[in-house]
């Protein structure tokens, strides 16, 4: 059995304290080639519906196709002479008044898939949709220019595909302190207790043992590192807003993680969506205010590039109940200080254009956004983390 898929199998090794790789002897290193820039990915788990959140409020065809969920013109943040914000987005739109947001529409790729699995994968693994990977687009940065066991943090109790590696992976945790204190557990001591160079001299039972060594020494760091900054900013009271807290307190520690991931679930609105999404948004847009302006605060902004991105659209058509089905291209969000094309970065959707299952046709592909923050934010060549080259935006200083 291949070593990264023993350890995918491993309930062990899959845990939310594991990252396979050395801590002390790569620290400097790690340092040097990953410089100082962060990324913080967020994603809308569900398929938010990209039409209801930026509305083009002068197409009649968006109004002939949701008759029962459109947004009426006059309940809009109008921002353009075409487009609105859905009114759940208004500290967005602060952010947006600041220059702080670049919403790239019509993101998707090649022969979309609807569902919510597999379509996660592939923008998780970076993917085209007939291929199959087993790694993550930050799984495979943390591979190459990582080195260290911190290198990339998910906010959560496991960790996702997007922050697996070839030969190592990122970190979960949601605290800190749990973390922690899992690696001091009697079993966990107990496990470490009984390796002996011959256990680390076996293949895969040697590579367990090495990435348990690995993750207690990772665990330490974190623990202590963070305790340096604690937040005093009040956040929505939520699993977001909470995650949001802790990564803000990452950030501002001066954690040496270079990519950060966040997901908020609830998007799936095939029913009774219009209130639905509002909370939702309100929560997404609420939170994201107060993390900035905590990064703002503490000079860590600047450094700092944030990614929105939901799995897919839904359709152009409402459904029976009131919502929307699975859809295709959707827009994303692209906010820091550092942005060269600021508002709205291309075309609207064409509504009068759809493809043959009533789904927004993509005009950008995704991995195009992905190879323009890797080389123009992380610094780091795009091509072998992507597997290829895609061509670059221009939305990045």
């Amino acid at each position: 059995m291949k070593r990264r898929n023993f350890l995918r199998q491993s309930t062990l090794a899959s845990s939310l304290f594991f990252v396979p790789n050395f801590v002390k002897a790569f620290e400097q290193v790690a340092k040097a080639s990953l410089g100082y820039k962060k990324l913080v990915i967020v994603q809308l788990s569900g398929g938010n519906d990209g039409l209801n959140t930026i509305v083009p409020f002068t197409n009649d065809i968006y109004y002939e196709n949701r008759q029962g969920i459109s947004i009426p013109k006059n309940d809009l943040i109008k921002v353009t002479d075409d487009l609105g914000f859905n009114k759940s987005l208004a500290p967005l739109k602060n952010l947006y008044d600041q220059g702080y947001l670049s919403i790239i529409n019509n993101v998707g790729y090649p022969n979309p898939n609807r569902s919510h699995f597999r379509s996660t994968d592939i923008w998780q693994t970076a993917s085209s949709a007939n291929e199959y990977l087993d790694s993550g687009w930050l799984g495979r940065y943390i591979d190459r220019y990582g080195k260290m066991p911190y290198s990339g943090i998910e906010i959560d109790d496991s960790l996702s595909l997007i922050m697996k590696g070839e030969t190592m992976n990122g970190i979960a945790t949601k605290n800190p302190r749990i973390l922690f204190d899992n690696t001091q557990t009697p079993y966990f001591k107990k496990v470490l207790s009984h390796q002996s160079d011959q256990h680390l001299s076996e293949h895969n039972l040697g590579y367990l043992y090495k990435t348990m060594i690995e993750a207690k020494s990772s665990a330490k760091y974190i623990y202590e590192t963070s305790k340096t900054y604690k937040s005093r900013q009040e956040y929505p009271n939520n699993a977001f807003g909470k995650q949001l807290k802790t990564t803000a307190e990452f950030i501002n520690s001066n954690i040496q993680s270079k990519v950060y991931y966040v997901s908020m679930g609830g998007f799936d609105t095939h029913a009774n969506q219009a209130d639905r999404q509002k909370r939702l948004l309100s929560t997404y847009s609420e939170s994201m205010e107060v993390f900035v302006n905590e990064l703002k605060q503490n000079d860590t902004f600047k450094d700092t590039l944030i990614l929105t991105f939901s799995e897919f659209g839904r359709r152009v058509q409402q459904n029976a109940a009131g919502g929307t089905d699975h859809g295709a291209a959707n827009n994303v969000f692209i906010i820091g200080e550092n942005l060269k094309s600021k508002g709205f970065y291309n075309e609207l959707p064409d509504l009068a254009n759809l493809d043959a299952n009533g789904d927004i046709i993509h005009t950008v592909d995704f991995r195009s956004v992905y190879a323009t923050i890797l080389e123009k934010w992380l610094q780091v060549d795009d091509a072998v983390i992507l597997n290829k080259s895609f061509s670059k935006l221009d939305f990045i200083n």
